[in-house]
């Protein structure tokens, strides 16, 4: 099935979702990997994440680096990314986006609080086309692994784990 997503999504939207669905997303992502999603797990848990004006609540997040080449997807399951979906589903993180597998406890957890896992092959030149606009909103130390917002127009991805079911 094909679905559009439009963010923030709701708690209904990421019940509709299946594994295999093809799914298309418009409005603001935000972006980062493993230099970056610890960091914004750990003002979380300190209750400071509101202090950075982001919001979380129904929010999709995308593995990858905001640089100059363009957007592309990384390894979702390197220790730092995987080990933050629990810790942001439950900040309001309703798609984790990235690539490849990830652990059944993982997919599991994404199941215990509606949340859902999608992937995207590596197509910068299309995500080029498709980013409208992009911005900074924390650690900008980083540089291109900070965390960015990206307003998106159809981001095409593929649900990989959801309702406790995984394509791998």
């Amino acid at each position: 099935m094909t679905n559009h997503i439009n963010t923030p999504t709701s708690e209904e939207a990421a019940v509709q979702l299946q594994t295999g669905d093809m799914v298309y997303i418009t409005g603001r992502i935000y972006c980062g990997r493993d230099a970056v999603l610890p960091k914004i797990c750990k003002l979380i848990e300190e209750g400071k994440l509101g202090e950075t004006g982001i919001d979380l609540q129904g929010s999709v997040i995308f593995h990858t680096a905001v640089s100059p080449a363009g957007v592309g997807p990384t390894s979702s399951n390197k220790l730092e990314i995987e080990g933050s979906f629990e810790t942001l589903s439950k900040a309001g993180v309703k798609m984790h986006l990235g690539k490849g597998a990830i652990k059944a406890e993982t997919v599991a957890m994404l199941d215990s609080v509606n949340a859902v896992f999608a992937v995207m092959p590596p197509v910068t030149a299309l995500l080029g086309n498709n980013t409208l606009s992009s911005r900074c909103v924390a650690f900008p130390g980083l540089g291109m692994e900070a965390f960015y917002e990206l307003e998106v127009k159809d981001y095409p991805c593929i649900i990989a784990a959801a309702h406790g079911k995984s394509i791998y």
